[in-house]
């Protein structure tokens, strides 16, 4: 079939086709909405934000809880090519503030509990707030408007969603994804994994990331599928979920799948409908793939991806030619392996994946020169080291800088350091990402005290939970004598992560 340009049109087409089916339900609350209703409510959601003046290139802060309603303002805003720009709801007051204003938002679509303090977060910080509608129930706050929208000239290559990634040093950069760039990814996905109309896919991980609103929303609305949003994940409720709604996949992250395997006992005859996982974001552990493989007799499909490009550029293959430990093969973008002068090297040789294709984002919002950077040579620099094999698997071999995955959050050690900085009582800090049975990682500080400083391990998290969002806190403070760098001033990991691993033979944070 011809891929539509945009995603207003993919959405109409679906509807015309099977406007009965099925398409959204709410696991929270048991609603549900057919092709039809779906594209009703974000005609009148749509509407709603038109009459609040966004239009065509506005972008519109999205900070609300896993929702149906989450979905449907996406939606409203790709209809009128509105700029969606979803806000990470664990974030501190300063953090959500600066992303709203980064990002000229007009508008916050907000759930009750996070709308009051969006307004007097974005107040303080930044001394004005675009207007905050509580966004809550679709059917509350726009059934007035109207259900029929005026026809709105969207181009694929106009910008659909604004996503905040952090960078290894000064502030987050806003990635720009078109209209292309997630048909593009959804129709990869979905000829990839061979989904179709019968797959129910389910949402637990957090929309705020591109992960859900790919994998398993755009995904599902690409196949003619239907999607499921559940509120969070929960191990105790998951089972039920799987057999109430048939769910045929769903996105996760390594620390689910634990999760799943040390939970309550799963029913025997729950799980029936699943074809597979499907992993991102961090290397799910071998022992922990295999376990949950042979427990409950569903696949582990891993990818790899960034928000830079959509959100998957490979998987590995869900059938025997999978290959354990590579994140598998390109499903429809160009990967490479470069060199530091931008020569592409050989099978098994280490360098830095390089993407291109027409799911790789638009460029970094208000940051020409990071955009310039990245794409040098005409490939998306990913920062990542890895190398392919013979027969074209990749394996990633190390992450962006010293980036830390935390439960399939993106940590980035700069910013805990620079704010450790600050501490009256702290001469120099480093972070690093230590080894954690249940996130993947955890983020563990050392610290060289000021003379006579008596600050403690409590002092220091305590003030980081201050400022920062809880998932990025260091869990544990290691005070050392010095911090270890090379003759240039970089960072020496390897001896951080030794003094980690000796501390934890002496049974406690290491002192020096």
């Amino acid at each position: 079939m011809e891929t539509p340009g945009n995603i207003r049109t993919l959405l109409e087409e679906r509807t015309a086709a099977d406007p009965a089916k099925a398409f959204l339900f709410s696991e929270a609350d048991s609603r549900e909405w057919t092709y039809s209703e779906f594209d009703r409510d974000v005609n009148r959601t749509a509407n709603l934000l038109l009459a609040n003046g966004i239009g065509k290139g506005d972008k519109v802060s999205l900070l609300m809880p896993n929702s149906a309603e989450y979905v449907i303002a996406y939606f409203a805003c790709f209809k009128i090519g509105a700029v969606a720009g979803p806000i990470n709801s664990l974030l501190k007051p300063a953090e959500v503030a600066w992303a709203v204003m980064n990002s000229e938002a007009k508008i916050i679509l907000a759930g009750t509990e996070l709308a009051r303090a969006a307004s007097l977060d974005v107040k303080a910080f930044a001394g004005d707030c675009p207007p905050v509608i509580p966004f809550d129930n679709v059917a509350d706050t726009a059934a007035h408007q109207s259900s029929e929208l005026a026809q709105t000239v969207v181009y694929n290559g106009d910008e659909a969603v604004i996503i905040y990634t952090s960078g290894t040093t000064g502030q987050p950069k806003g990635c720009l994804l078109t209209h292309e760039n997630l048909i593009a990814n959804a129709r990869q996905i979905t000829e990839w994994l061979g989904f179709g109309p019968a797959d129910r896919l389910l949402t637990i991980m957090p929309l705020f990331h591109m992960n859900a609103v790919t994998v398993t929303t755009m995904t599902a609305l690409y196949c003619g599928g239907s999607t499921v949003v559940a509120p969070k994940f929960s191990a105790s409720r998951f089972w039920e979920t799987i057999d109430k709604y048939k769910i045929t996949s769903f996105g996760s992250v390594a620390t689910m799948l634990s999760m799943l395997l040390n939970g309550p006992k799963r029913p025997d005859a729950a799980g029936g409908s699943l074809r597979f996982a499907m992993c991102g974001s961090a290397p799910v552990p071998a022992e922990v793939l295999k376990s949950f493989e042979d427990k409950f007799n569903c696949l582990v499909i891993e990818g790899y991806g960034l928000s830079e490009s959509t959100c998957r550029s490979t998987f590995n293959p869900p059938n025997e030619t999978r290959r354990p430990g590579s994140c598998g093969l390109p499903i429809g973008n160009e990967i490479k392996v470069f060199d530091e002068n931008d020569r592409e090297l050989p099978a098994g040789e280490l360098g830095e994946i390089v993407l291109r294709g027409p799911n790789i984002f638009k460029g970094y919002f208000k940051n020409p020169a990071a955009t310039e950077k990245a794409f040098a040579g005409g490939w998306f620099h990913t920062g990542d080291v890895g190398y392919r094999d013979e027969d074209g698997f990749f394996y990633i071999a190390d992450r962006k800088s010293d980036m830390i995955i935390r439960g399939g959050e993106n940590i980035y050690p700069r910013e805990i350091d620079d704010l450790l900085y600050t501490h009256p009582s702290v001469a120099a800090a480093a972070v690093i990402g230590v080894p954690d049975e249940l996130y993947g990682e955890e983020v563990a500080a050392f610290v060289v005290l000021k003379e006579g400083s008596s600050a403690n391990e409590s002092d220091l998290i305590e003030y980081c939970i201050k400022s920062l969002a809880d998932f990025k806190c260091p869990k544990s403070v290691h005070f050392v004598a010095d911090i270890p760098k090379g003759p240039t001033g970089k960072l020496l990991k390897r001896e951080l992560a030794k003094l980690y691993n000796e501390s934890l033979r002496d049974g406690g944070p290491t002192n020096a």
